[in-house]
């Protein structure tokens, strides 16, 4: 017994230090840090958002028309009633669904191959590459959608005319005349202006793969494929998930290139845009302020989605020192 208590001690009558407690301590060290150098922006952020969103909770209680104010009165959740009972609602929030999931799926296979090509272009031309994969991110949304909407116009546009080879395309195609035609024509200018922005995001998590892993899977015989599935795509694994929160959120309040290329019509209204014809043009302010708050419901309900299923803590997704 004797043997085992000078065994379980130091030597020397010091308590020994804990394992660990070093790493803990430049963990606090490093969060500390951190929430000064975020946390005035973090208050900016808070003041600037919860104002807009607790009035917007506010105006959706009461049966507000902007038109007649005298005769506000408080309705509770009526409004929240009327639009989830409405049929305009739900196609237009099929819409946006529609809208993201084609647009987020097809940006993420274009722009996880414009990274890979970034990434492994030659030193000499990467960053006249790089520049212009990212030009059509730096146009503004309303230039891109209308320069879209002017191609695929039958007054000013040149796609039929280009395009009249192809089947299903004539002269006199009016890609703006029914909802599926209208809606490729906005998939096409989201994809085409937000893709870069996926692909810069994918470039910077595959910057954060270890080379000695992809060296060690060469030397056992894997495949490019079997590279890219067993050791590229499981470490850029929180890349790949903020690439696709960001712009799964962005693609779902798409409003800018609707609003522009077809005004609503041929059931092609967004929930921002049905918030903002509530709102804005039939000066519903408590309609629209529920249209509001339900988007803001469904953003929330798609963060929580995309950071529960993929199940990666970004605060411990550090790169390798």
């Amino acid at each position: 017994m004797s043997t085992t208590a000078v065994e379980s001690g130091t030597g020397s009558g010091t308590t020994p230090t804990p394992p660990g407690n070093g790493a803990s301590d430049r963990a606090r060290a490093e969060q500390r840090l951190g929430w000064l150098l975020a946390g005035p922006a973090f208050v900016v952020m808070l003041l600037v958002t919860a104002y807009p969103i607790a009035q917007a909770v506010y105006y959706s209680l009461f049966d507000y028309r902007l038109t007649d104010q005298e005769n506000i009165s408080f309705i509770g959740l009526n409004n929240y009633a009327v639009v989830l009972t409405d049929q305009i609602w739900w196609i237009s929030f099929a819409v946006t669904v529609f809208i993201t999931v084609v647009t987020v799926a097809v940006e993420l296979v274009l722009g996880f191959a414009l990274a890979l090509v970034m990434m492994n272009a030659l030193q000499a031309i990467r960053p006249v590459l790089r520049a212009a994969i990212l030009i059509p991110y730096a146009v503004i949304t309303v230039v891109s959608a209308f320069a879209w909407q002017y191609a695929f116009s039958l007054d000013s546009g040149f796609v039929n005319s280009w395009f009249s080879w192809l089947p299903g395309i004539a002269a006199d195609t009016d890609w703006f005349g029914g909802t599926y035609t209208s809606l490729l024509v906005i998939c096409l200018a989201e994809i085409w202006k937000t893709t870069p922005f996926i692909s810069l995001l994918l470039l910077a998590g595959l910057a954060q793969v270890p080379d000695v892993l992809q060296e060690a899977a060469k030397v056992d015989g894997a495949t490019w494929w079997q590279r890219m599935r067993k050791v590229t795509i499981p470490n850029m694994k929180a890349a790949i998930m903020v690439a696709l929160l960001f712009r799964t959120l962005d693609a779902f309040r798409v409003f800018d290139t609707v609003f522009v290329m077809t005004n609503g019509a041929n059931n092609t209204e967004t929930v921002s845009f049905l918030a903002y014809r509530q709102t804005i043009a039939r000066v519903e302010i408590g309609l629209g302020s529920a249209v509001s708050v339900l988007l803001f419901l469904s953003v929330v309900i798609i963060c929580v989605g995309f950071i529960k299923g993929f199940k990666v803590d970004l605060s411990q997704a550090r790169g390798e020192n």
